[in-house]
Formats: C-alpha cells, structure tokens, sequence
C-alpha cells in the first residue's frame, strides 16, 4: 500500500510539472521553433510515463487486494511451483525445525558466555602379544611373555569450550577442559573420569596469555592414533607427553601474506616422583622433592598455508630435581617441525636430547638420575625423538607411519635398567560419515635391558569413533 501511495505522488507531482512546462510556454514570448520542439517531445515522453505508471499502480492496488486470499490458500498443502522452489507451508516447517533443533542444543553458562561440548566416544579392541606387563598399552616390553587382549570405551574423551566477550584489555576470553576414564585400574567397576587438560586463556591480536595443565611446551606435538589416546601416542618411546601445570605467554609477529614466526615461553611445575634409579642392593633412598618449578622456551618459524605449509621450531626445558641434599639439573633441547609439500602428505615429529628428562613423561620409564652405591647421585643423559609420516590418497582415508625412540646413555646406568626402548608402527584411519571413524593399528615395542635380552610387545587395536 506505502508503495501504491509513493506511485500516486510521483505521478501528481509530473503531471504537476508537465502543466507548469505548458503554462510557461504559453505565457513566455516567442521562442524559436526548435526550442519549442524540443519542450513539446518532453511532454509527450512524460505523457508516456504517465500511462504506464498508472497502468502500475492499478496491478499493484488489485495485488494488494487479493494477499490474503492468496496466503490463505497456500497454507494448506498447495502444490509446488513449477520452478521447484519450496511452498510457504514447507518454508514455514522448516523454520520451525530449526527454531526447535536451537533451543534442544543450545548451552549457555550461568555467567552468559557460549560453551560447546567436544569429545568422542570411543571404542577399543585391542590385543597384545607378548611382553604386555597386563597393560592396555605398555609403553615399553615387560621382561615376560605374558599376553593380554580386551574392549572398552575408557579413552573416550569429553571436553568443554568457552569463548567469552572481548575484555581485560580488549582481550578475548577462551577456556577448554578434556576429561576421559582412563582413571583407576581399568578393571571392571574401576574405570574413572580423570582431566586431560585444562586451559583459561587471553588472547588480544599478536600475543596470548594461557593457565592450564598441558603437554610441556618443548613438546607440543602429538602423532595421530585411535589406538593410544589415554596416554600420548609413542609414550616412552620419543614422545614427552605428561600433562603439567604451567603458565604460557605467546607473542606473535608477522613475517608476510602467509609467513610468522611464534615466541613462546611457560613457567611450569614437574613431577619427581619415582625418576630415580638405584644401586642392586643399596639401601639408600633419599627423599626426593615431589615437585619442581621450570622454565620452558618454543620459537616457532612457519610459512604456507593449508596446502602447502612447514614449520619448524628449537625449543628448550630447564628445571632442577632436589634429591637430599643434591640439586640434579634438568636440562633438555629440542626441536620440532611439520612439512607439508602437499595437501595429501604431512611429516611431523620431534627430537630432543638433554639429562634427567623422565619426570617430563616416559610412561614407566623413570631413569632421570642415578643414586650409587656411595651415595652418590648423577643425571642420566638421554636423546630421543619420534617422527609420524601421514598420507591421504582420497578424501576419507588416512594412512600413516610412525616410529620413535628414548635412548638413555649406558654408562649412566647400572645392570638390569632400560638401555633403549623403541617403537614403530601404522595405523588406518577411514571416515566411515562426517562424524564416525574406523580405525586399525599395529605396532612393536622393542626394550633393551642392560645385560639382559631384548624385551617385545605386539599391539593390535580395533577402534571406532563417534566424534561430537
């Protein structure tokens, strides 16, 4: 109706003019017969216009007219238009759908902040072959021949994030927590929820400041398997995975279109229980500090972007163990990287080398210093690293290799302690749908005992994952 109302106006206001053209050119004096030419064509052209603007607004007054009956008639189940084009009443049904599926799935905290579930339920059959130590998966070979298999759901993870308003000095606020049931035993009525990692973050445009319980810094990266998610992939064998308290700050510069380089430094907390290794026989054990702060470095060099991208990044750990009356460094350099010639291919991994390194994670393995029969008590060095090679031939498989290694130093150790512990393996990973994977793994673990044998374990794992 405004718009009928707008077309009458316009179409008085030319008429309005067209009657002061005539009128001025009857008053005025003679002009010259081109000029009157001239002013007689315009009124023929707004002459024109006029008609078809009237014919316009005519159409318009009956469409106006007959709106409700139309709407009224396409509620019931009218035919579809011949374009394909959905009806009024499926539009409608669909807007409803929507309006419904918002309000089931929406999850708001109590202070208003936006929080989305993440996680995977996760299934494992798994089998073991020798050396297994009973575990689910043994970081390194036991000494026996004992063999394990089973099922279960424990690795499956739940996890919370949060993105909160742009405050504390134009900063945005973010948080995630991951919790699974790797917790206890992993017998029947023994399988409890346990956290994963937490953060709490602050990020403004080129730096970020992040608390939480996380991998150490030096070593960030993770090979990819649905076999080992409890703990990390290739734990004891090149991967430092354990998840310690720490505080991170980040600063970021800008190096091109699609290159950067990332300063990173954390304050973190150690874990020392059980990193000592002792005499055959000594009776020797002195109290050993239960924690420890550290500090932890990572400078990141990156260039390319999802197709084609590598990064490469030195990174370093230092701490000290209190045993006694003895202060034993911890002190280890790294460097870690990913390269991605091309979109299907990717090749990540880690090496580090340094001394007193297993309260960093080594599943089991805790040899980060020696206490000898005389008291004395020295670092162990170690070196190690791991490296997972990751290939996709069509859009919803991925195969890849991996291996890894942590290497104590003989001379550091007495008989009878872990010399090497090795790893390798493949895994496949097929998306069955957007949200569901299927995957198989196998894998060897080699561990050398000083004067003694080589231990082995053989890993198979069947797994399915329902991401969410």
């Amino acid at each position: 109706m405004e718009r009928g109302n707008l077309i009458v106006r316009t179409v008085r206001g030319v008429a309005g003019a067209a009657a002061l053209i005539v009128f001025t050119a009857a008053t005025a004096p003679a002009q010259r017969s081109d000029e009157l030419r001239a002013i007689l064509d315009r009124l023929q052209r707004i002459e024109e216009q006029n008609r078809a603007l009237a014919e316009e607004v005519r159409l318009l007054r009956m469409q106006i007219a007959n709106t409700p009956r139309l709407e009224a008639e396409a509620l019931p189940d009218a035919p579809r238009p011949a374009s394909g084009e959905p009806t009024l009443k499926e539009r409608m049904a669909v807007q409803e759908a929507r309006v419904a599926e918002q309000a089931a799935t929406k999850v708001e905290a109590s202070q208003k902040f936006p929080i989305r579930i993440t996680g995977m339920a996760l299934f494992n059959a798994w089998l073991n072959k020798g050396g297994s130590g009973e575990a689910e998966y043994p970081a390194f070979a036991a000494p026996d021949q004992r063999g394990a298999g089973g099922a279960g759901l424990r690795q499956t993870i739940i996890g919370l994030q949060f993105h909160g308003p742009r405050t504390v000095a134009g900063a945005n606020v973010r948080g995630e927590f991951n919790m699974d049931f790797f917790g206890g035993t992993g017998r029947i009525l023994d399988q409890g929820a346990r956290i994963r990692t937490a953060t709490l973050g602050l990020d403004w445009d080129t730096r970020s400041v992040t608390a939480g319980l996380d991998k150490p810094l030096f070593a960030v990266r993770d090979p990819a398997s649905l076999a080992q998610v409890g703990v990390s992939p290739l734990t004891g064998a090149g991967n430092l995975w354990l998840w310690i308290p720490q505080v991170r700050f980040e600063q970021r510069v800008k190096l091109g279109p699609s290159a950067g380089f990332r300063a990173q430094v954390a304050a973190v907390q150690t874990r020392e229980i059980g990193t000592a290794v002792t005499a055959p026989g000594d009776a020797y054990n002195p109290d050993v500090g239960p924690t420890r702060p550290g500090i932890e470095g990572r400078f990141e060099l990156f260039a390319g972007g999802e197709e084609r991208r590598i990064e490469i990044a030195p990174g370093f750990h230092r701490s000290v163990s209190h045993v006694g009356p003895v202060s034993v460094p911890s002190n280890v350099m790294s460097v870690d990287w990913l390269v991605r010639p091309v979109a299907a291919f990717d090749l990540t991994g880690i090496f580090f080398a340094g001394q007193n390194v297993s309260h960093l994670g080594t599943g089991g393995i805790r040899q980060g210093f020696v206490i000898s029969e005389y008291g004395d008590i020295r670092a162990v060095r170690a070196r190690g690293g791991w490296a997972q090679a990751a290939w996709r031939p069509v859009q919803r498989l991925t195969v890849r290799g991996f291996g890894g290694i942590h290497d104590d130093r003989n001379s550091d150790l007495f008989r009878g302690a872990i010399g090497r512990n090795l790893a390798w393996g493949a895994n496949l990973e097929y998306r069955l749908a957007p949200n569901v994977l299927a995957g198989l793994e196998a894998a060897q673990v080699r561990t050398k005992y000083l004067g003694g044998s080589t231990a082995r374990n053989n890993h198979y794992d069947l797994a399915l994952a329902y991401l969410f």
